[in-house]
């Protein structure tokens, strides 16, 4: 069979709706036959996963998340955050913001925060006088905005595939925690600070209570050292990412098990399946993918592409602009561990031809990927949303349109002020 009758074959499973990994498998045997390499070269890519220490962080932090998702956690953390934010104007908003930011930073899957948090945030929202296109756009948006703050499995995910690409300057995955803090942090003051002029014209949304600030307080205090052990164990030299992630790990599964026993030992394994299958999923197109990133490479694409572009586009100013608007239709058509993966190998070499730093680069990917989520006609964010809400795809796609503004300024001054992203990376 020809390569060619072959690449319309691939070609037809695609129209059909075929794995992305299984796609992307095709691809990469199809241009090392081209190339005139041995097939057996995409196993041996597929095995140097594991000599990536840093990627067993991926699974550990992943079930990290999904047990505290499982568990009454999500019920405790908000009931704290409104102990001690719902007094202020907006405030319940804020704490819908602060609440799904974290979660997903912890599973790295927006679509699972909507689902885990919907049926809570969104009647409180509407009871509190919050008006209906603000509230579902709301709750739209907010979970995509976890994914710049550690331990989030895409910034884990841009870090090993810039490693394998050999940049200088290098990228590590502490890099990209600490670069994505300050974006992260803009993103939500911006969202909060919207979120406060759009609520209800009173004073306070929840009075505050001493009393039940302690309570809250008190009933999540097996949640609250999470930071502190995380953060302050990668930045203090105490733990490797990888360690810190097995530690997390270990003491969530304890907690949600052990101590609280709210994941019974018999619901455990179905837990552990689901959490999983989304690694797995990762791993299959990570694997894949770095068959297909030595195809690329062999094949001189990053160049051709550098010289192309270098042809076209004569400023750094200007090739970031289209940088912005190419990876916001990435979003819209690509998960952001796919994306990620397929895409960065390409992208990389061509923007450090522009003088753009590769940390840099991994901010400015994830927050376009964050707006890609909830934009027409293929945001995940909306599908889920539609699914979960009842609500048609169109009429959440027309509440989410004061967030999208929103956030493309911050996107924008994430790209064109590095020092944002940079400021701590050494």
């Amino acid at each position: 069979m020809s390569l060619l009758v072959v690449a319309l074959v691939v070609l037809l499973f695609a129209v059909l709706g075929a794995p992305l990994f299984a796609l992307v498998t095709a691809v990469a045997w199809l241009g090392l036959r081209a190339a005139g390499y041995d097939e057996t070269l995409l196993a041996v890519q597929f095995w140097s996963l594991t000599e990536m220490p840093v990627l067993i962080a991926i699974p550990l932090f992943t079930l990290s998340g999904y047990l505290l998702t499982e568990s009454k956690a999500p019920q405790r953390l908000l009931r704290l955050s409104e102990a001690l934010l719902g007094w202020l104007h907006g405030g319940l908003a804020i704490v819908a913001l602060l609440v799904c930011a974290f979660f997903t930073a912890f599973t790295g899957v927006s679509g699972v925060t909507i689902i885990a948090f919907g049926a809570l945030l969104l009647p409180a929202l509407r009871l509190a006088g919050y008006p209906e296109r603000f509230s579902f756009g709301l709750v739209t948006t907010a979970p995509s905005l976890g994914m710049l703050f550690a331990p989030s499995v895409p910034l884990i995910l841009y870090g090993i595939v810039a490693q394998q690409l050999s940049t200088t300057p290098s990228v590590s995955i502490t890099d990209m925690f600490v670069a994505g803090v300050l974006p992260g942090v803009m993103m939500l003051v911006v969202v909060s600070a919207y979120a406060m002029w759009r609520a209800p014209k009173r004073a306070h949304d929840i009075p505050f209570s001493l009393a039940e600030a302690k309570a809250a307080i008190w009933d999540a205090r097996w949640e609250l050292p999470l930071p502190f052990i995380l953060l302050g164990g990668v930045y203090g030299g105490v733990f490797a990412t990888s360690e810190a992630a097995a530690v997390v790990a270990l003491y969530v599964l304890l907690v949600t098990v052990v101590v609280r026993r709210e994941i019974s030992i018999a619901r455990l394994p179905a837990v552990l399946r689901e959490s999983m299958m989304l690694v797995g999923a990762i791993l299959l197109i990570l694997g894949v993918s770095m068959g297909l990133t030595n195809v690329i490479i062999d094949a001189e694409v990053p160049a051709r592409l550098i010289e192309w572009v270098s042809a076209h586009v004569d400023s750094k100013l200007a090739f970031l602009l289209l940088l912005n608007l190419f990876l916001l239709g990435l979003g819209m058509m690509l998960d952001v561990f796919s994306a990620t993966v397929i895409m960065v190998p390409i992208l990389l070499p061509i923007a450090m031809h522009y003088g753009v730093h590769p940390v840099h680069l991994g901010i400015i990917f994830l927050a376009n990927m964050e707006i890609g989520y909830f934009m027409p006609p293929m945001g995940m964010n909306l599908f889920i949303a539609s699914y979960r809400f009842e609500r048609p795809l169109l009429t959440l796609a027309r509440y989410t349109v004061p967030f999208f503004f929103l956030l493309l300024a911050c996107v924008l001054v994430i790209t064109y002020f590095p020092g944002l992203s940079l400021v701590w990376v050494g």
